[in-house]
């Protein structure tokens, strides 16, 4: 038997406590470059890397679309770097995170093209896109060493759709 999650529109404040909100109204400073003709949304999101031979690498996940309502049964996380995603295109997503596997996971719908960046062994869902095939930029550490870890939940928290 499952319990209902809650989804809470994503914001900033509300995500914190698990990284960084990647969105223009999330920067804290904003400049312009390129002779004015471009802003610069600045330092959005901290990337972190530990562990020999680790480095920052760039790729691309597509993901298919969940239909709702959904079981959320596993969470994993990165003990050795952060990990951001950012969609490329404006199709909804839901992130789910916790503090640990035993606490209540938190669902968080992102929308208008919002990214997020989890903390290094923050405790998170893979991928959730909703409506469309989703393409994303994820920026995360590549190279040796272990660096995720998956559990299998002790209750199953059940996604339902937003009203």
């Amino acid at each position: 038997m499952s319990c209902r999650l809650a989804i809470d529109a994503l914001t900033p404040e509300a995500f914190a406590p698990f990284g960084e909100v990647i969105s223009p109204d999330a920067a804290r400073r904003v400049f312009p470059i390129n002779a004015g003709n471009t802003q610069r949304f600045h330092d959005l999101a901290d990337v972190e890397c530990l562990g020999d031979g680790g480095r920052i690498g760039i790729s691309l996940f597509r993901a298919r679309p969940r239909d709702l309502p959904f079981e959320v049964t596993m969470l994993e996380r990165h003990p050795l770097g952060s990990q951001a995603f950012v969609p490329l295109s404006q199709a909804p997503y839901l992130v789910v995170v916790a503090e640990s596997p035993d606490a209540m996971p938190r669902a968080f719908l992102a929308r208008d093209g919002q990214g997020v960046n989890y903390r290094r062994g923050t405790w998170h869902h893979p991928l959730l896109a909703l409506d469309a095939v989703s393409d994303f930029l994820v920026v995360d550490r590549i190279g040796a060493g272990h660096n995720c870890d998956e559990v299998t939940l002790p209750q199953a928290w059940l996604l339902e759709p937003p009203h």
